[in-house]
Parts: C-alpha cells; sequence; structure tokens
C-alpha cells in the first residue's frame, strides 16, 4: 500500500474516471461485430452505418463477421468484451429469437448489453398465391376460421422470421394454418407462386418484382403502421389489432460501458440516420429508419425479448444448432 501511494506521489500511476476516458473516445480502431456472413442484411446494415461512423468518429469502424451458431459465437464474443467503446455489434430480431429458443446460454441479452441505437425496422409482407380466393387480410381469416388447417403456408425454417411472424399472426388471429418449412425464404416464395403453399411472409424488396408481376398478391404489411415503403399497402394490424412482428437491427455495446460513451454513439448515429443519403439506401432495402434514444432501445429489446418468447412457446419452435 506505502509502495502504492510513493507511486502516486510520483506521477508514476494516474487513474482516470471514465468520464474522463470518454472525452477522449476513441483514440482507436473500434470492432463491430456481426454474425452473418458478408452480404446478408446485418452485415449490408453495419457496412453502411460504420463506415458513416468512421468518418463522423475519425476512427475506422472495422466489421468483424463472426458467424456460426446462429449467431451465438459473435455474441458471447461481444458480452464477455471489455465495456471499452472499442467492441460493438450489430443486434438484430434474430437474436431474440435465438434467445427464446435457446436454454443455458452463456449470455444474457438484456443484462450483458447496452443498447446504443434502434436503427431500423424491416416489415414484412403477407403475400398469398393469386389464385387463392382473398384479396385482403379480414377475407384471408375469414377462410381459415372456416378451413382450420387447410391453408398452408410456407417459411424458410422452423424457428426462421418467417415461421415466427406467421405464428404470431396464427396466434392474434384465432386461425389454424399448416407450417410447411423449407430450406430457405427464396423456395418459399418460389412455392407459394406455385400453389404448393397458399402463402409466406417475407421480407419487402424481394416480394416487390413478383407483386408487380402478379405472380403473388400482397394483402398486408407487419408493422403497427402502413409504411412508405410500399405505398397504399394496409397494415395486418387494421385487420388484426395489436398484430406487429417486423424485423429490426440495433447497435448495442457490452453491459458497463461508460455512458458517456453510448451517448456519443447514438448522438452521430442519429445525425448519419437523418441524411437523404443513408435513408434512400435503407429504403432500398426495404428498411424503414428510426433513430431512437438509448432507453427507447432497451424498452424495446426487452418487449421483444418478452414476445418472442411467447410466441416460440406457442409454435414448440426449437432450433438444433
Amino acid at each position: 500500500m506505502s509502495a502504492f501511494c510513493a507511486a502516486l506521489a510520483l506521477g508514476s500511476v494516474t487513474i482516470f474516471p471514465p468520464e474522463a476516458l470518454a472525452q477522449t473516445y476513441p483514440t482507436k480502431q473500434i470492432r463491430l461485430l456481426v454474425t452473418t456472413a458478408p452480404g446478408a442484411g446485418p452485415d449490408i446494415v453495419a457496412r453502411l452505418i460504420g463506415g458513416k461512423l468512421t468518418e463522423a468518429l475519425g476512427q475506422q469502424i472495422i466489421v468483424d463477421n463472426r458467424t456460426g451458431a446462429s449467431g451465438r459465437i459473435a455474441t458471447e464474443i461481444a458480452a464477455r468484451a471489455a465495456p471499452d467503446g472499442y467492441t460493438l455489434m450489430m443486434m438484430q430480431s434474430d437474436h431474440t429469437a435465438v434467445y427464446a429458443m435457446h436454454e443455458n446460454l452463456s449470455y444474457n441479452l438484456l443484462k450483458d448489453f447496452s443498447p446504443i441505437i434502434l436503427l431500423g425496422a424491416t416489415p414484412r409482407l403477407l403475400v398469398v398465391n393469386p389464385s387463392l380466393p382473398v384479396t385482403s387480410v379480414k377475407e384471408l381469416v375469414t377462410l381459415a376460421k372456416s378451413q382450420p388447417g387447410a391453408l398452408r403456408f410456407g417459411s424458410g425454417g422452423t424457428g426462421s422470421a418467417p415461421h415466427l411472424t406467421m405464428e404470431f399472426f396464427k396466434f392474434m388471429a384465432g386461425v389454424e394454418i399448416f407450417h410447411v418449412p423449407y430450406k430457405g425464404s427464396v423456395a418459399a416464395i418460389t412455392n407459394t407462386m406455385t400453389g404448393e403453399v397458399h402463402m409466406t411472409f417475407n421480407a419487402i424488396p424481394p416480394l416487390l418484382p413478383l407483386i408487380k408481376s402478379g405472380k403473388v398478391r400482397a394483402l398486408g404489411v407487419s408493422s403497427s403502421e402502413r409504411t412508405t415503403l410500399v405505398p397504399g399497402l394496409p397494415s395486418i394490424s387494421e385487420s388484426v389489432p395489436g398484430y406487429e412482428s417486423s424485423g429490426w437491427y440495433g447497435l448495442v455495446a457490452p453491459a458497463k460501458t461508460a455512458p458517456a460513451i453510448l451517448s456519443e454513439l447514438n448522438a452521430e448515429a442519429i445525425k448519419i440516420l437523418k441524411t437523404s443519403e443513408i435513408r434512400e439506401r435503407m429504403a432500398s432495402l426495404g428498411i424503414t429508419p428510426l433513430g431512437t434514444s438509448r432507453q427507447d432501445f432497451a424498452l424495446h429489446l426487452g418487449r421483444q425479448v418478452e414476445q418472442m418468447r411467447k410466441i416460440v412457446k406457442l409454435s414448440g419452435a426449437r432450433r438444433e444448432n
């Protein structure tokens, strides 16, 4: 103890409070962990926002793709990283699905991360084969109730976003529709067009040309309100009150990261999301730009975890990997 005091007196030991460290942030490159391979949605958003953050902060944002185990590998790395602001992670709605479907994980989504900002939402479209005699969500619900289990929906696999989005729809609408899982969303869309299944949920961009060509018919959007991404299309909640199931992207840091650092990252990201360049680019990807406060993102994450636990329980979905 005396040696430590002597070192302090000689000025050889310097202690900086978190606030002081945050004032100099950042002084080196920042790692942004992504759970998917290059070219996937989370990776594209990470590189889009990361590039602009590099310009704003004056330090390089390095996207680090850590795939495998349904995103658990990257999430574990981020949860265990030093809370110094130099490791961030792109969190997305799939995180809550994985969290709800796996027990005994080494991390806690609500306790091991500090939310920074909810960047954007990706509403999904409910589309049906044109031969199905319905032109609205209300008519679909009526038809499904008259033929319990007779209608079929396709998804990209058990536990996939389209699967869980439909399971929540079934619960909220009080209908029974048979699930046909495929190895990927492309197959689910293709088989909706051919009539092997009657309907599917999917992201907006790949469906728009199919809707315009009449190969599928759009009934509604999964967001709580209508979206400018598909003008004129009603939200499903207009026919099924309380329904909402959109994908989303957000930035998080390890828990206990200095609030000043989190606030700086939030402020810079909000500026980026307000630019016409980024808004137009995100719209082309089927993403509605958001830009929330840290507190609102935390509330959103809590609600999403709770909702996903309910959906997974209802569906019985479990992933093997």
